[in-house]
């Protein structure tokens, strides 16, 4: 018997080549609408779908495959007597191959001129109902929905005649990814659209970007996926100009570097080592930012990922050059900074567009058993109400360095503690079981420099002793939530000292 295969793609790519050798294979082309025309055109004899089931497209297309003329074809156990009578009493035809990719749903909901109805109207119910008969049935049904697996497929059936039965598991598998992704970008758009902030289902979807050498540890496998119509800006859409190929923990860092660099509309550049910011300085020009985010910690800087906001330049480059780092992520690179810095081979230069940043709006992390999903923390400083308690108010200058320390200490693994003075982070104290622990961290490594700084807290302190110890550093002001049941010692102690404090009424912790 004459095998046949079903054609109906919206992404053509590859398709008249790939259907012209199943013709040659001597396989039947059935196929609709637009995919019809065009192998019609490239000289490939096609039946049209309205000659398999003997009824005319309608409704604009929505209605055409949705026929038991196809799904019986599809559906029908080879292996079974019943259904081979059932298939020759209703004059059904076995159909071997089935091609099929669906409506451009992203393509049409990631258009800024698309209309809720130009949605719904890309959502395609035949596409997936065919591919979920074909893989149902793969047994005795091929499904491609991938133009990557075409050449496999031909190669397979010149060499053999037919597709092994793994290969055809592995298609099918393939196809049920395929339709249950889709479906969960159009259950995500609507959930969307109403409002749902707690759905009973959380359905997501990714895109294999890349496979990874290792994890966290050479001996754990992993993958990076990327989130389809996700945040523009972001490590996910970087553009790697140089370098060796990005892994887990580079990945992990970088977006916690552009995390960083993009709460600030001046020029600034973050250091990050282990998730965690080791340097952050903001100026006139990216050089003064950089230099600024190098001098706060030369030490940790060393093996570390640097981001910036601006446009990497030769003199900053030069700079660069000579200190040991994993990845420079920037908008661009000059050409002059090109030349310098990628005769560092291994050294991983990546671009981000920061131009058409689009926040995501919740984050997920697993956890044995189950994911847990919150809101990002995009709280600005205009977002909050600001309250002095103590007697003396902020400078101005102590109120600018206040509120980059502010800036930074979101992005510090809690306990977190921050020193700022002249534009840049002088000591961070992170991940601290105390917050006195992590405000000595932070006191120790500004040495000096912490007389005359100002200090941010991701939260509010439980106690004075953080308030003391800052006072005998010769720390001047302090930000930080308030909210403790001894709120009032700590303000007690900060006038002791003449030290201004502000309350946001806002935590930061970052677990």
């Amino acid at each position: 018997m004459k095998k046949r295969a079903l054609v109906s793609v919206s992404d053509k790519t590859g398709i008249i080549e790939f259907v012209q050798k199943l013709e040659d294979l001597g396989i039947e082309i059935i196929s609709t609408g637009g995919t019809k025309k065009t192998l019609a055109e490239a000289g490939v004899k096609v039946i049209g779908i309205e000659d398999v089931t003997e009824f005319p497209e309608m409704m604009d297309g929505r209605v055409k495959t949705l026929h038991p003329n196809i799904h019986g074809g599809l559906l029908a156990r080879r292996d079974l007597p019943a259904h081979m009578a059932a298939a020759k009493e209703h004059g059904i035809e076995m159909i071997d191959y089935v091609i099929v990719n669906l409506y451009p749903f992203q393509a049409t909901i990631e258009n800024p001129d698309s209309t809720f109805a130009d949605a719904i109207e890309n959502i395609d119910i035949g596409g997936p109902s065919m591919i979920r008969s074909a893989a149902k049935n793969h047994a005795s049904v091929a499904i491609v929905v991938d133009a990557a697996d075409y050449g496999v497929v031909i190669e397979e059936l010149e060499e053999n005649g037919e597709l092994s039965e793994e290969r055809k598991r592995k298609l099918a598998a393939k196809a049920f990814r395929h339709t249950a992704a889709y479906d969960a970008l159009i259950g995500e758009y609507l959930t969307k659209q109403v409002g749902d902030e707690a759905p009973e289902k959380l359905t997501v979807t990714y895109n294999l970007k890349q496979t990874l050498r290792y994890g966290e540890n050479p001996h754990q496998n992993a993958s990076f996926y990327e989130k389809p119509l996700g945040n523009p800006a972001s490590i996910a859409r970087a553009n790697q100009l140089h370098g060796k190929e990005l892994s887990y923990n580079n990945i992990n860092d970088a977006d916690a570097a552009l995390a960083v660099i993009r709460d600030f509309k001046e020029p600034a550049v973050t250091a990050i080592k282990h998730m965690n910011p080791c340097g952050v300085g903001i100026g006139e020009s990216v050089y003064d930012a950089f230099m600024k985010a190098y001098e706060a910690d030369p030490v940790s800087i060393f093996g570390g990922i640097v981001a910036s906001n601006r446009e990497i330049d030769g003199p900053t480059a030069e700079k660069m050059k000579d200190i040991f780092l994993e990845i420079v992520i920037a908008p661009a690179f000059t050409e002059e900074a090109l030349e310098i810095l990628t005769v560092k081979k291994n050294l991983r230069l990546l671009t981000v567009d920061l131009s058409n940043n689009k926040p995501r709006e919740h984050f997920i992390t697993s956890v044995s058993g189950g994911a847990l999903m919150q809101e990002v923390d995009t709280l600005s400083f205009e977002d909050v109400s600001v309250t002095n308690p103590t007697k003396r108010e902020p400078s101005e200058e102590e109120w600018k360095q206040l509120k980059m320390a502010w800036k930074v200490v979101k992005h510090v693994k809690s306990n977190a503690i921050v020193l700022a003075r002249e534009d840049q982070t002088i000591g961070i104290g992170a991940g601290q079981m105390n917050r006195v622990g992590s405000a000595k961290i932070a006191i120790e490594q500004a040495g000096e420099k912490a007389k005359g700084s100002v200090m941010a807290s991701d939260a509010f302190f439980p106690m004075s002793d953080t308030v003391e110890a800052a006072a005998k550093a010769g720390i001047t002001a302090i930000i930080q939530p308030g909210g403790s049941v001894k709120d009032q010692d700590s303000i007690d102690m900060a006038d002791k000292y003449g030290i201004a404090m502000v309350f946001t009424g806002v935590r930061h912790f970052k677990h």
